[in-house]
């Protein structure tokens, strides 16, 4: 889409250098792009960033995304999902950006675990933020898992396979939502573009696929026939894991849109001032590493999830 200047902005640094690498072998001569080291818990960094780039949109997908690590660290989820991404919204709304994309998830509907419950958090921040200013366009989009991925389960699955197995699932009948990276990507700038504020736009994921047909397949495709030249086994489902994920809450109301592969949810209202109080009191839990307070803190804040702390919950 040949934009003027892109800043590419990222923790990691051998994250950040491989899609510097990418992004700069295909941008025309025209883009100016900035490969920028930062975390967006950093308020400070990112302020001189907002300063010095003054971005006229901002597509945020920075997360703690792995389910069963967030549950075992909940603190550093809360601070990065949560706390992070208000940081960045606030300063959007500071620095004027005209246009803040949220990229979240479908954990984050009727959530069963903490990374779920952040990022559902993030969504009612983003979203109740764009209804205190008329300047920046905070516009969210939900979505399941991206084939090959970071985190993916098809690396993982290729790597196992690789090694003669076993192929490891959790559940016989665990489905999930699948889409490509080209288009996730290309469906988050198109919701970016058509969105004017306060939208929640949920991307179609068409059917939900079994993970173990999932696993079969790929076995197949490399010539292994499951059950007598590969093993499939099954090791349970892990701390906070649904069996199936859901694109949208059963309170939330669904239009179509424009483009046949986006649909439009309600957002909720909430108090802000009740809101901010409870995030205060979620920042001193993780300051304390007082797990219970930040289970309560966010069943406060998002009263669908429903989840305990784990056994193996550190902070």
């Amino acid at each position: 889409h040949q934009p003027a200047r892109l800043i590419l902005l990222d923790h990691g640094e051998f994250n950040l250098y491989t899609i510097e690498q990418e992004i700069g072998a295909k941008c025309p001569e025209k883009t100016v792009l900035h490969a920028t080291l930062g975390d967006i818990r950093d308020v400070a960094r990112m302020s001189w960033v907002f300063e010095q780039f003054k971005p006229d949109v901002v597509f945020n997908a920075a997360a703690y995304k792995h389910v069963p690590l967030v549950e075992e660290n909940p603190a550093e989820g809360v601070k990065t999902n949560v706390f992070g991404t208000c940081s960045i919204a606030d300063l959007a709304v500071q620095f004027g950006v005209k246009k803040f994309v949220q990229v979240s998830t479908d954990k984050a509907v009727n959530p069963t675990n903490v990374m779920g419950a952040t990022k559902r958090t993030a969504e009612i921040y983003c979203q109740n933020l764009n209804r205190r200013t008329d300047h920046t366009a905070f516009i969210t989009t939900r979505f399941g898992n991206v084939l090959a991925s970071a985190g993916s389960v098809v690396p993982l699955f290729r790597k196992q396979i690789e090694a003669g197995g076993p192929v490891t699932v959790t559940h016989p009948d665990i489905t999930r939502y699948f889409m490509t990276i080209p288009e996730a990507a290309s469906l988050i700038l198109q919701a970016g573009s058509m969105g004017e504020g306060g939208e929640i736009f949920v991307l179609d994921m068409g059917q939900p696929v079994k993970i173990v047909d999932l696993a079969e397949q790929m076995s197949r495709l490399t010539g292994l026939e499951p059950g007598s030249d590969i093993e499939i086994t099954f090791t349970g489902l892990r701390p906070g894991e649904k069996l199936y994920e859901e694109l949208f809450h059963e309170s939330e109301i669904l239009s179509s849109t424009t483009h046949p592969k986006i649909m439009l949810s309600g957002s909720r209202a909430v108090d802000w001032d009740e809101m901010k109080a409870v995030m205060d009191a979620l920042l001193s839990a993780c300051d304390k590493r007082d797990v219970q307070l930040i289970y309560g803190s966010l069943k406060q804040l998002v009263p669908e999830a429903d989840f305990t702390a784990s056994d193996e919950a550190g902070c």
